[in-house]
């Protein structure tokens, strides 16, 4: 359990790098999007297999902001939106 607590910490400390690099992503020099993305796929490709099957799907879909949500136990699905 320690172990998929310790990858469920690391993927969300990938999942913020992320999201601060997208944003400083006009900095000089330029953040290195592509090692973050590489290191989110091993840190995927590392979970149990009982991972609850949501966080999987926006792991694989690429929908990291619904994955961080996940992660910080918020629910990705609740829009700003009424509908």
């Amino acid at each position: 359990m320690a172990d998929t607590l310790d990858i469920n910490q690391a993927l969300l400390d990938a999942l913020l790098e992320l999201e601060s690099a997208v944003a400083n992503v006009k900095a000089d020099p330029k953040p290195d999007l592509m090692a973050l993305f590489n290191r989110l796929d091993e840190l995927t490709a590392a979970l149990p297999e009982d991972t609850p099957r949501d966080l999987l799907h926006y792991l694989h879909k690429k929908s990291f902001q619904k994955a961080r949500l996940y992660l910080q136990g918020a629910d990705p699905e609740a829009g700003s939106c009424a509908h």
